[in-house]
């Protein structure tokens, strides 16, 4: 697990992180735009990535003037391109995987060619 997707605040220290009431919290959790983890008792549990999410709706809000259904959009279209970058990520890795077993197959198939020298069956001057 990504160190930054681990739980570790709660919604009071969340809060008080991203300068917001933790009601806020509650909205945007229930609106999906955040998704804090759950302990077995219902406690919610912010990691570092939920409270960067949570200042980047901030900045959309307050100095952007979106409305959540903007910053809903804006956030569902930075996961979708987040997921594309990771998957040509992935992509990149197999095909530099591939290339390497083609050298690998290539340099196994090639035999090494030398040169050799046939006697010179020209006619001498003598004959």
């Amino acid at each position: 697990m990504d160190p930054r997707e681990r739980p570790i605040y709660m919604i009071s220290i969340a809060a008080e992180l991203v300068g917001m009431h933790p009601q806020t919290l509650r909205m945007y959790e229930q609106k999906g735009l955040v998704r804090p983890k759950r302990t077995p008792g219902g406690t919610r549990l912010y990691s570092e990535a939920d409270v960067e999410r949570l200042r980047i709706i901030q900045r959309l809000t307050g100095e952007l003037g979106l409305n959540l259904a903007g910053v809903e959009l804006v956030l569902r279209l930075e996961d979708e391109l987040r997921r594309a970058h990771a998957r040509i990520e992935r992509l990149q890795e197999q095909l530099r995987e591939e290339v390497q077993k083609v050298h690998k197959q290539y340099r196994r198939d090639l035999v090494l060619y030398r040169e050799e020298r046939l006697p010179d069956i020209r006619p001498t001057q003598r004959e």
